[in-house]
């Protein structure tokens, strides 16, 4: 069995001139890092208010750039078909003074059909059409056939 006794006290100055060194190693090092931090105090205090300058700004730039939620309401007037027999109101359609033309043109708008579409289901040329729906447009006082589709639904013109 090693006897520990005996080997610390053989070895009791190496051990303690070990321990010596360890400790001013360690007082070099510190007064290396004291006389650093004197030396260049300055420095290190603009880079320190620096980076907190850096890290403040984008907090700020974060806060402003967020996008802010907002809640808009919209109201929009609904209108209700009512469900059973639907009928013409022919006091409307006299209010806009169509011919019975530019009404066929109206239904076959409403169903989808395209300018070439209602030329081919009534037998006219392209630019026939076009006058038609043109002359609709003017007399229902609306721009394009979805305006024309909305109003005339509105009006109970057509289904």
């Amino acid at each position: 069995m090693i006897n520990f006794k005996n080997i610390f006290l053989g070895s009791k100055h190496i051990i303690l001139y070990g321990l010596l060194m360890a400790i001013l190693v360690f007082a070099l090092k510190w007064l290396q890092w004291k006389f650093l931090i004197v030396d260049n105090a300055l420095e290190i205090y603009v880079g320190l208010i620096a980076v907190f300058f850096t890290i403040l700004g984008v907090w700020v730039a974060t806060q402003l750039v967020k996008p802010k939620i907002q809640t808009l309401i919209v109201e929009k007037e609904v209108y209700i078909t009512q469900s059973g027999e639907f009928t013409i109101d022919e006091t409307e359609l006299k209010k806009l003074s169509l011919s019975s033309r530019e009404y066929e043109m109206l239904q076959l708008l409403a169903k989808g059909y395209s300018n070439s579409d209602i030329g081919e289901n009534l037998f006219l040329s392209l630019s026939t059409v076009k006058t038609h729906i043109s002359n609709l447009f003017t007399k229902m006082e609306v721009k394009s056939r979805t305006q024309a589709i909305a109003k005339a639904k509105r009006l109970k013109i057509i289904r």
